[in-house]
C-alpha cells in the first residue's frame, strides 16, 4: 500500500504537469514570476524565451536535484530526531512509599510524551516546512510568498488523507488500531481544524489581504495553548478535579463507578497516583510482565539466558517507541542503514563474546597452583572418634611439589580434653591431588554445649626439582603456588550426650517465587542420642495456602546421631514484579521415640568408664595406703574413682590427655560435676548393674526440647531474574539507548556501512516461530548505500548525541536542515518556473510531498507495531495544528513587524492560499468524522477492521487528496474561480 500511495502521488503530480501546459495562466506577469534568483540558488540564465526541450530538460534536472536534496534533509532529519528522542528521553528518580514495604526508586521520563509529540517531535517532523516558510518571508525582504504557506497546508493535506488511508489498509488481517488517548486526540484534532479556520479567518475576515502584528502573534500564542490543553486532557485534570464523582447502577443492580471516579480508583491504587509519569512506568512495566509471561508460555523450556535475548528483542521491537524512533528507523532503511534494533542488539551480544573470550584468555593465563580447604567447615559427633579435614590442590605447573604446614588452634573447644591436637606438614607430590590430616575428637559423658576449634594452613612452600625449598610468592610474576582463602578449617563438635535442641536458625526467611519449592533446614544441637520426631504445621500470612505456597501438616523424623533434617514446602509462582507475601512454619514439642538409646545402654556406657577408671586406680590406692588407711570402703572406692579421673591413666592417648597443659579448671570442673553424680551408689557392682537416682536425673535432662526459633516467619518475594529481564527491557525500550550515539567514530563507522532492510512486514520470525536468520544486503541496500554516503558522511560531523544531553546534536542538525531547507525552496521555484508550475501547485504537490515521504514509513512502520494508533494518527493531527502555529505565526509576525517598523503594511493576497485552506477544512471534518464513526462496535477502531471498509475508507481519503489537489489546481489556474 505504501508503494501504491508513492505511485499514487507521482501520477498527481504528472496531471498537475500536463494541467499547467494545458491551462492558462492568470496574468502575464505569472508566467515568470518564480523565474528569479533564490536566496542560495541562483536562476538559471538565460531563463526567457526557452524551447520546450531545453525546458524539459531543466525540469528533469531539476526535479533529480531536488529528489536527492529532500534524500539529504531525510538523513540529517534522522540525526535531529535522534537529538530529540535523547532529549526528551531524559529520566528522573522519584521514591514510591509503599505501606509495609521500602521505598522504591523509579525511573521515570522527565518530558511527558504530549508535550514531547507537541513540541520538538512536530518540530522535528515538521522542521522543513516551518523553516521554508521562514525562510521564504526572509528571502523575499519579509514579503509574502506562496512556496512556505502552502507547502503547509498542502503537507498536512498529504498527512491527514493519504498517510492514514496507507495506515488504514497496513495493518494485519482480522487486526484493529485504536485510540489510547482520545481525549488527547479529540483535542489535537480541534486544535488541527481551528489552524486551518483561523488561517483563513486572518487572510480573508479580519483583515483582508492584510495581516496585521496581533493576528501574527496570536496565531503564535495558539502554539503553546495547544500544547497545554493537551496536556491537561492527558493528566485528566478536569475529570479529577472538576467533575463529579458518581456511580450509575447497571442492568443487573449492581453500582458501576462512572469514568471519573474510576479514574480515581485506578490512581489511588496505584503508588502515587497523582504522578501521571509514575503511572505510565507502571502500565508499561506491566505491559513488560505480560509479555514475559507469553513467552515463557510459548517456549516453557527456553534457558534463562535465552528467554532474556529474546525478550528484549521483543520487548524493543513491540514495546512503545515514539515518534521519533519511527521516524528515524524509516529513513535508514531507505538508506541501508539497516535494522536500528538488531543492530543494537548484535552489538550488545558482540560485547558478550568479547567478555567470554577475554575470561577465557584469563583462565589460560592462569598457571598458579592453588592449595584449599575442602570443605572449610566440618560438623562432627563428640562420639565420631577420628575424621579427616580434606586438603586440596588444583592447577599449576606440571612437575610442582608443593609443601604446606598446619595445626590445630583453639576456639570454645580445648586441645587435650575435648581433641587431640595435631601439628606437621602436608606435602603434595606433581600426582597428588588430595591431602589428608586426621584429628581425633575426644568423647565424655559430660553434657555441654556445642564447642568448635580450628585447624590453620600456613607456610606454603615450592620444591624444585634439584630438591631447594622456596617461596612461591618471590620467584617473580604471577605466583606459582597460592593458599587459597579461607586457609582456616572450622571443625564444630556437637555434644551427643543429649537428645537435642530442636529449631530453625532464624526466626525470618526469603524465597523467589519461582524457586518451585522451599527447602528449610532444621538444626539438632547440644546432643544427637535418640531417635526424635518434631511435627511441623504451615499458617498463613498474607500468603494464602494452595494459590501462593502449599499447605503442609507433618513430621520430621531425626535419628540417631542424625543433626540435619530439611521441610519441604511447594512455592507457587505467581510471575509478580514486586511481591511480599509471608506464610509460617511452626513447630510443635518434640517426641522422644527412643530415649537416649536405651536405659540398658546407658548402663553398658557407664559400666564401661568405670571399669577403666577402677583398674587405673590400683596403683594410686597402694601408693597412698598409709595416708588413706582411716577411710571407709565404699568412701575409698569413691574418693580413689575420683582422684584417678584427675591422675594418668594405663592408656598412654589418656595419659597424654591428663598431662595436657591444656587441662584447664572448667574442664575439672565438669568431671566434678559427673563425678558428683556418681556418689551415692552402693559399691562398683551396684554402678555397673543400675543407674542411681542421679544418675537417672541427668538421664532425664537429656530430654529433647526446641529450642528459640521454632516459629519461623517465609516471606516470598519476587524473582530478582524476572525482576531484573523486566527491568532491563525497561531500561531498553528507552530509544534513547537505540538512537544515541557516543563519539563521532562511531557515527562515522555506522556511515561507511551497509546493512539489509528488512521487509515492510518487519516479521522477524519464521513461520516455526523461530527467528530468522540475519539477511546479507540487497542490491537495492547497496544501491541507496552508494547514493547516500556523501549526505551520511557530511551529517556524521554533526557532534554525537551524547554532548550536551543531545542539544549539542539539535543545534548544529537544524541549522544544516535549515541551510537544506533554503536550497529546496530556491530549487523548487525555479523547477516551477522551468515547467510551468506555480509556487503554490509546486508547494501542495511536489514540496510537500518531499517533505512528508519520511513520515509516510515512519507512521506505516508504527501503525504495524504498535499496540495502539496514536503515534500513526494522533501525532498527524498535532503535527499539522503546529505547522501552522510555528511556520505562519512566527514567518508573519516577524514580516507584520518589520513592515509596522518601516510603515507599511504586510499584505498576503488570500486569493488561492485561503481557497486552499477552504477546501482543505472542509475535508478534514469529513477525514475526522470517518475515524471518530469508525471507533463504533461495527469497526472498532480507527485503523483496520473488516478488509472491505477499510478499503473503502482508504479510497475514501485517497479520493479526499487527490479532490483537493485538483480543486486547489484548478483554481490557481484560473480554471475556477476562486475568492
Amino acid at each position: 500500500m505504501t508503494r501504491l500511495g508513492c505511485w499514487l502521488a507521482v501520477a498527481a503530480l504528472v496531471a498537475l504537469a500536463g494541467l499547467a501546459d494545458a491551462g492558462s495562466n492568470c496574468s502575464a506577469a505569472d508566467a515568470t514570476r518564480n523565474c528569479i534568483d533564490g536566496l542560495v540558488v541562483p536562476i538559471w540564465r538565460p531563463f526567457l524565451d526557452l524551447t520546450t526541450g531545453d525546458r524539459v530538460l531543466r525540469g528533469v534536472l531539476y526535479f533529480f536535484v531536488i529528489a536527492y536534496m529532500f534524500l539529504g534533509i531525510s538523513i540529517v532529519a534522522d540525526r535531529f530526531m535522534s537529538s530529540i528522542e535523547v532529549i526528551t528521553s531524559m529520566e528522573r528518580t522519584i521514591v514510591v512509599k509503599r505501606p509495609g514495604l521500602d521505598p522504591m526508586e523509579v525511573q521515570v521520563r522527565i518530558w511527558n510524551d504530549t508535550v514531547s509529540n507537541l513540541t520538538l517531535m512536530a518540530l522535528g517532523s515538521s522542521a522543513p516546512e516551518i523553516l521554508l516558510s521562514i525562510i521564504e518571508v526572509i528571502a523575499r525582504g519579509f514579503e509574502a510568498g506562496d512556496l512556505g504557506p502552502n507547502t503547509i497546508v498542502g503537507s498536512a493535506a498529504f498527512n491527514l488523507f493519504m498517510i492514514i488511508a496507507i495506515c488504514v489498509v497496513v495493518i494485519p488481517k482480522g487486526e484493529i488500531r485504536r485510540q489510547k488517548h482520545l481525549d488527547v486526540f479529540c483535542v489535537t484534532a480541534t486544535w488541527s481544524i481551528f489552524a486551518y479556520v483561523w488561517l483563513y479567518l486572518i487572510l480573508a475576515f479580519f483583515s483582508p489581504g492584510e495581516i496585521e502584528i496581533w493576528e501574527g502573534l496570536l496565531t503564535f500564542v495558539f502554539f503553546p495553548l495547544t500544547v497545554g490543553t493537551a496536556y491537561m486532557a492527558d493528566i485528566k485534570i478536569i475529570q479529577n478535579r472538576f467533575l463529579p464523582h458518581r456511580y450509575r447502577r447497571g442492568s443487573h443492580g449492581q453500582m458501576i463507578a462512572t469514568e471519573a471516579e474510576e479514574m480515581k480508583m485506578l490512581e489511588n491504587g496505584s503508588p502515587q497516583g497523582a504522578d501521571p509519569a509514575l503511572k505510565a512506568f507502571e502500565e508499561h512495566r506491566q505491559e513488560f510482565i505480560e509479555l514475559m509471561r507469553e513467552i515463557r508460555k510459548q517456549n516453557p523450556h527456553i534457558t534463562p539466558t535465552e528467554l532474556q535475548k529474546q525478550a528484549e528483542y521483543e520487548m524493543i521491537s513491540r514495546g512503545p517507541k515514539s515518534r521519533a524512533f519511527y521516524r528515524v528507523q524509516a529513513t535508514r532503511r531507505l538508506i541501508g542503514g539497516g535494522d536500528i534494533v538488531k543492530k543494537r542488539i548484535d552489538k550488545e551480544h558482540n560485547k558478550a563474546l568479547d567478555a567470554l573470550v577475554q575470561a577465557q584468555e584469563k583462565q589460560l593465563r592462569d598457571n598458579t597452583c592453588k592449595i584449599f580447604l575442602d570443605p572449610a567447615h566440618y560438623t562432627v559427633l563428640e562420639s565420631v572418634g577420628s575424621f579427616d579435614v580434606v586438603v586440596g590442590r588444583d592447577g599449576g605447573p606440571d612437575g610442582l611439589t608443593v609443601m604446606v604446614d598446619y595445626f590445630t588452634e583453639d576456639g570454645t573447644a580445648n586441645a587435650g580434653s575435648d581433641y587431640i591436637p595435631v601439628k606437621g606438614t602436608l606435602t603434595f607430590y606433581p600426582e597428588d591431588k588430595h591431602q589428608k590430616v586426621t584429628i581425633e575428637v575426644v568423647d565424655d559423658d559430660v553434657f555441654e554445649e556445642d564447642e568448635h576449634f580450628y585447624l590453620r594452613l600456613t607456610n606454603l612452600r615450592v620444591r624444585t626439582k634439584d630438591g631447594i625449598i622456596i617461596d612461591p610468592t618471590r620467584i617473580g610474576g604471577l605466583p606459582v603456588a597460592q593458599l587459597e582463602m579461607p586457609n582456616t578449617a572450622t571443625i564444630m563438635i556437637l555434644d551427643d550426650d543429649h537428645a537435642g535442641v530442636f529449631g530453625f536458625d532464624h526466626d525470618h526467611f526469603q524465597v523467589v517465587e519461582n524457586c518451585g519449592h522451599l527447602s528449610l533446614q532444621m538444626k539438632r544441637h547440644s546432643g544427637a542420642r535418640g531417635k526424635v520426631v518434631i511435627p511441623f504445621r504451615t499458617i498463613e500470612g498474607t500468603a494464602q495456602a494452595d494459590k501462593h505456597f502449599e499447605m503442609k501438616e507433618g513430621e520430621i523424623v531425626f535419628e540417631d546421631n542424625q543433626t540435619e533434617a530439611t521441610i519441604d514446602i511447594g512455592i507457587i509462582d505467581t510471575e509478580q514484579y514486586e511481591r511480599s507475601d509471608y506464610f509460617y512454619i511452626e513447630l510443635s514439642p518434640p517426641i522422644w521415640a527412643k530415649k537416649m538409646n536405651d536405659l540398658s545402654r546407658i548402663q553398658e556406657r557407664f559400666q564401661r568408664r568405670m571399669e577403666r577408671k577402677r583398674g587405673s586406680s590400683v596403683a594410686s590406692e597402694s601408693k597412698d595406703s598409709n595416708t588413706e588407711t582411716a577411710l571407709a570402703p565404699t568412701d575409698k572406692s569413691t574418693r580413689a574413682a575420683s582422684v584417678d579421673l584427675l591422675q594418668p591413666c594405663s592408656d598412654p592417648r589418656r595419659s597424654s590427655q591428663s598431662n595436657s597443659p591444656h587441662l584447664t579448671s572448667r574442664f575439672r570442673n565438669r568431671l566434678g560435676s559427673w563425678i558428683a553424680g556418681m556418689k551415692g551408689g552402693n559399691g562398683d557392682d551396684e554402678v555397673t548393674t543400675a543407674l542411681t537416682p542421679s544418675q537417672l536425673e541427668i538421664a532425664e535432662m537429656g530430654k529433647p526440647r526446641l529450642g528459640e526459633f521454632t516459629k519461623c516467619q517465609i516471606t516470598i518475594r519476587e524473582s530478582k531474574e524476572f525482576q531484573g529481564i523486566v527491568d532491563r527491557m525497561i531500561k531498553n525500550a528507552n530509544t534513547r539507548i537505540m538512537l544515541g550515539t557516543h563519539s563521532w567514530r562511531e557515527q562515522f563507522m555506522e556511515a561507511l556501512v551497509v546493512s539489509a532492510g528488512d521487509d515492510d512486514d518487519d516479521d522477524e520470525e519464521g513461520d516455526d516461530g523461530e527467528e530468522k536468520e540475519p539477511e546479507e544486503p540487497g542490491c537495492m541496500d547497496y544501491f541507496m548505500h552508494v547514493l547516500t554516503v556523501p549526505w551520511k558522511l557530511t551529517f556524521a560531523t554533526i557532534p554525537p548525541t551524547d554532548y550536551i544531553g543531545g542539544w549539542a546534536t539539535f543545534v548544529v542538525a537544524i541549522f544544516m536542515i535549515g541551510v537544506l531547507t533554503a536550497v529546496v525552496g530556491d530549487l523548487a521555484s525555479q523547477f516551477g518556473c522551468w515547467v510551468g508550475l506555480k509556487d503554490a501547485v509546486t508547494a501542495i504537490s511536489f514540496v510537500a510531498l518531499g517533505t512528508s515521504v519520511p513520515d509516510t514509513f515512519a507512521s506505516k512502520v508504527s501503525a504495524v507495531q504498535d499496540k495502539y494508533a496514536d503515534n500513526a494518527v494522533g501525532n498527524v493531527t498535532g503535527s499539522n495544528a503546529v505547522n501552522v502555529f510555528l511556520g505562519i505565526g512566527i514567518a508573519w509576525s516577524m514580516a507584520a513587524i518589520y513592515h509596522w517598523n518601516k510603515g507599511t503594511k504586510f499584505l498576503v493576497d488570500p486569493g488561492n492560499l485561503g481557497f486552499s485552506v477552504l477546501i482543505f477544512c472542509v475535508e478534514a471534518l469529513l477525514c475526522i468524522a470517518v475515524l471518530v464513526l469508525r471507533r463504533s462496535k461495527k469497526v472498532g477502531g480507527e485503523l483496520g477492521g473488516p478488509t472491505a471498509l477499510r478499503w473503502m475508507t482508504s479510497v475514501f481519503f485517497c479520493s479526499l487528496w487527490l479532490m483537493y489537489l485538483l480543486l486547489s489546481a484548478l483554481e490557481a489556474y484560473c480554471i475556477i474561480p476562486g475568492f
